[in-house]
């Protein structure tokens, strides 16, 4: 092989890298062994021989002779990198490709003596090549969605994850990283480390990170948790406390002095020299809007650093909280806190990159969680580790556990249509049966007798090996082994997206950790009825007319999976979290509706806030080309409307929160919602209501007056509470024309349903004022279990009411 002049050098800890043209037919022959190597499946060479990789490189190189090149360490082929300009590939045919995109492809040789950090100095390497080439300005790469590899050296280098598309070949993320981006992740690489899947911290305003990398022990360094991410993570959290804590009359800011639309308010810590001064708007239904650069502590006049658990410290008594409940809630804020900073360090998409992003990059985003509550993210059970690898925002890839549970234990429900081997073909696929019943097959049970059941990987290694032991040693359960599937945890934690077959159903597991006052398992006994419970309610809705021209439809729990401990069943009366500890169901997937220009979010996106203070529901009506006035009323159709009749059409009430609502966007405008996990947050309002006997689980009794708090709580309260609030700050949105709007689109409802009357009188969304049921009071008075699913109103906390903003355009009769 004839010596070539390099076409580019760097040094680094391995030592010298250089970049070269492909000479052929010699690069032919290790070029060949490398594509044949296991690891380099997603190359599609597997099985090719020396002559058709020569022939493929040889077509590329004729109408670019720098579309491949050669990289070398210390003058010996270490790796492969493909060249090419977007605009005339077959990817610019999948996004608008501008002038100054390149992409590139790389494939590593396979390491005879591993060099700690070996792939992120190759990787740097290209990168470095490529930003110094005066015509890129942008990499764009569009890796296999199931190369976790690739994934995490993108993610390092800056690449930011917009939405997968469907190549002829594969199905994979379409990511981008501007110049400025790898610039400024460059400098945190440590050159002479290996490869880190920790965060490292730079100034608040410059802060990204290395989400989706999963651990390893020696990285658990919390090095997100630096202080001015932790000061910052305090002083939003504190103001949410502030706010949420003054909504629930928990606390009584005094006000000072007003000046235009804000007042100036203190609080006095009790019994002490230290009070807490803002300034804040009071909106509708007793809400603040405090603005965060106003928000400081003094102590005898100096100031102290923002410090949300001391805030708690110092108000224990005056919210409420129980002395033994006390070290359970701070865990919870800590964790919150811990959860904050994390998100803070993400190099997550902004506000305006989120209203052209895919589903999936939307749900990873998220930065908050539920909006009323303060102490949203506890999470406790997870670790450090646990974080990295299983919460929503860290995104990282997970493989479920699977395992074979015997039947006389386990119960298995459908729909009509849908039987156990049905599922399997079409979830797990006919090759991993068959793996699984040989495993059953070789210890000498009868593969006939039993289910193969998905668990959360947590669950499994913390759970059930060890309050299922008996079980296992008697083989009623039975490890088999991780699927072969990557999935994505979803907003609510136990739930998971397939990201290697997207088309394929959501999977829910029980998840027996403490987070927002729940323990988050699932009972088998309410799983053996809940696809029953589904298919009713998808029945009900696919049949009245009203419910579809608002395009409302709910995503079925199909089939369900539950396990009995029979220990546990003969020892505890009643309900408790260790009947729970295993289950999982199988819910519909959206996607597979999706058309063209259509999209898919949670509403809870609608609250995000991006890292640097951007709102997202602005954005995404601006991006609509509609008025705010006319998005909000194709969003009202598409979410109030439907509940609205479903309470006073069949006394049905969801549990209709942000996370539990899927919206359909075309063009970024709404147009459907979906309604999802049914079975445990659905109720049929009147005990007596004739219902097939396979959904009278969900008729329940609620005093009439708490009824309509259905919606003035769950929806008013709840959720537009927070959405009026962000117009009001972001986009100067008067709030009374956002109240006025919602009582439109109620006013429509009543004049249309006459043969109602008597239900909209006695439950009256038009009333002046109506009882403040307080979530956080519920969490501070017991945070181990807030609520009895089986009688949801008995546990209810209210301080006072609150006026009713849609009470003055009440309709005249």
């Amino acid at each position: 092989m004839k010596p070539t002049t390099p076409l580019f050098s760097r040094d680094d800890a391995a030592g010298v890298f250089t970049l070269r043209r492909l000479q052929l037919p010699d690069d032919a022959i290790f070029l060949h062994q490398w594509m044949t190597q296991s690891y380099a499946r997603f190359w599609g060479m597997l099985d090719s021989t020396r002559e058709e990789v020569e022939s493929t490189y040889r077509k590329l190189l004729a109408d670019d002779p720098l579309a491949a090149l050669i990289g070398e360490c210390n003058g010996s082929p270490a790796f492969l990198m493909e060249f090419y300009h977007a605009q005339h590939d077959a990817i610019g045919e999948y996004y608008q490709a501008l002038p100054g995109d390149y992409g590139m492809h790389l494939l590593i040789a396979p390491a005879t003596v591993p060099v700690a950090g070996f792939s992120w100095q190759v990787f740097s390497t290209v990168m470095d090549y490529m930003f110094s080439l005066p015509q890129v300005t942008r990499v764009v790469v569009e890796p296999d969605v199931r190369n976790e590899k690739i994934h995490r050296l993108n993610k390092r280098a800056g690449f930011i994850y917009l939405h997968t598309v469907d190549l002829p070949h594969k199905t994979a993320w379409l990511a981008f990283c501007q110049r400025e981006d790898y610039q400024r992740e460059r400098p945190l690489s440590l050159e002479n480390a290996p490869m880190r899947s920790v965060i490292e911290i730079k100034p608040v305003n410059e802060l990204k990170s290395n989400v989706g990398i999963k651990p390893n022990n020696e990285m658990q360094t919390g090095h997100h948790l630096q202080l001015e991410l932790w000061s910052k993570a305090n002083a939003l959290l504190l103001r949410k406390a502030l706010a949420e804590f003054a909504h629930e009359r928990l606390i009584d800011p005094i006000a000072e002095y007003s000046s235009q639309n804000w007042t100036h308010y203190r609080l006095p810590v009790p019994e002490s020299e230290v009070e807490y001064r803002f300034r804040a708007q009071n909106l509708p239904l007793n809400d603040w809007l405090i603005d965060l650069s106003s928000l400081c502590k003094l102590n005898n006049g100096h100031h102290e650093p923002l410090d949300a658990l001391q805030f708690i410290i110092e108000f224990t008594q005056q919210v409420g909280i129980p002395a033994h409940l006390l070290p359970t809630y701070m865990e919870e804020i800590t964790s919150t806190l811990y959860g904050s900073a994390f998100k803070l360090a993400k190099n997550a998409p902004n506000a305006q990159q989120l209203t052209e992003a895919d589903f999936q990059t939307v749900e990873t985003t998220m930065s908050e969680g539920h909006p009323c509550f303060v102490a949203n993210n506890g999470r406790i059970g997870f670790d450090a580790a646990d974080y990295q690898r299983y919460a929503p925002e860290a995104a990282s890839p997970v493989k479920l556990v699977w395992v074979a549970v015997h039947d006389s234990k386990a119960t298995f429900a459908s729909i009509a249509g849908l039987g156990y081997q049905q599922l399997m073909r079409e979830e797990i696929g006919q090759t991993q049966i068959d793996h699984f019943t040989q495993k059953l097959q070789q210890i000498g049970v009868d593969p006939q007798r039993y289910f193969f059941m998905p668990v959360h990987p947590w669950q499994w290694q913390n759970k059930l090996l060890t309050v299922f032991a008996p079980d296992i040693a008697a083989q009623h359960l039975v490890y088999l082994g991780e699927g072969e599937d990557d999935y994505l945890a979803q907003q609510s934690i136990r739930t998971f997206f397939n990201i290697s077959q997207p088309q394929h159903r959501y999977v829910k597991t029980a998840l027996s950790i403490l987070n927002m006052g729940f323990m988050r398992g699932l009972s088998p006994y309410y799983m053996a009825t809940t696809p029953g419970i589904n298919e009713w309610l998808a029945e009900l809705v696919e049949q009245d007319p009203y419910l579809q021209q608002c395009g409302f439809s709910i995503l079925r729990e199909v089939a369900s999976l539950g396990y009995r401990n029979s220990y546990f069943e003969r020892a505890i009366v009643g309900d408790s979290a260790y009947k729970k500890m295993f289950a999982a169901l199988w819910r519909d997937n959206p996607t597979v509706n999706l058309k063209a220009n259509q999209r898919l979010m949670t509403m809870a996106s609608l609250l995000h806030i991006d890292n640097e203070g951007q709102a997202l529901l602005p954005a995404m009506i601006t991006s609509s080309g509609l008025s705010t006035e006319a998005w909000l009323k194709a969003y009202l159709r598409c979410y109030l409307s439907p509940l609205i009749h479903s309470f006073y059409h069949y006394d049905l009430v969801f549990m209709p929160h942000g996370e539990n609502l899927i919206l359909q966007f075309e063009n970024n405008v709404p147009v459907k919602a979906y309604m999802k996990d049914i079975a445990e947050e659905i109720a049929v309002l009147n005990p007596d209501a004739n219902l097939p006997e396979k959904a009278r689980r969900i008729a329940v009794d609620v005093p009439e007056h708490l009824k309509v708090l259905s919606i003035f709580t769950d929806v008013f309260a709840c959720f537009f509470r927070f959405m009026g609030r962000i117009l009001t700050e972001h986009s100067d949105f008067p709030q009374a024309r956002f109240w006025q709007l919602v009582a439109e689109n109620i006013s429509e409802y009543i004049q249309k349903h006459p043969e109602l009357t008597s239900k909209f009188e006695r439950y009256d969304l038009f009333t002046a004022e109506f009882s403040h049921s307080c979530l956080n009071r519920l969490q501070l008075a017991n945070n181990q279990q807030m609520i009895n699913l089986s009688d949801p109103a008995q546990n209810l906390k209210f301080a006072g009411t609150l006026v009713n903003p849609i009470a003055q355009w009440k309709p005249k009769k």
